[in-house]
């Protein structure tokens, strides 16, 4: 029994501190993409008018567009990203 509970505690350290380390990594890489972004993005974007309606993509940058979208919403769902920044990015990736 003591041995299958230090199994269990050693599991339990472990996994607490991949959960750290992933979360640390998802933290450093949402705030460098803030920083990359300029500042008041969501300000600027609010006085824009809307931009016309894009031409319709080939299908190479149809797929390219949908696996960035796809990646974008992995990060949401993981919590990288916050419904505005979502909002912001998958607007830039369908606008270009």
């Amino acid at each position: 029994m003591p041995g299958l509970l230090r199994g269990v505690a050693r599991t339990a350290v472990i996994a607490g501190t991949a959960t750290a380390v992933s979360n640390r990594v998802s933290r450093r890489q949402a705030n460098r993409w803030a920083a990359q972004e300029p500042q008041g993005y969501q300000e600027q974007q609010a006085y824009q008018e809307p931009a016309p309606a894009p031409a319709p993509a080939s299908g190479a940058d149809m797929d390219a567009k949908l696996e960035q979208l796809r990646q974008l919403g992995e990060l949401k769902s993981q919590g990288v990203l916050s419904e505005e920044e979502f909002f912001a990015q998958k607007q830039r990736i369908l606008g270009s």
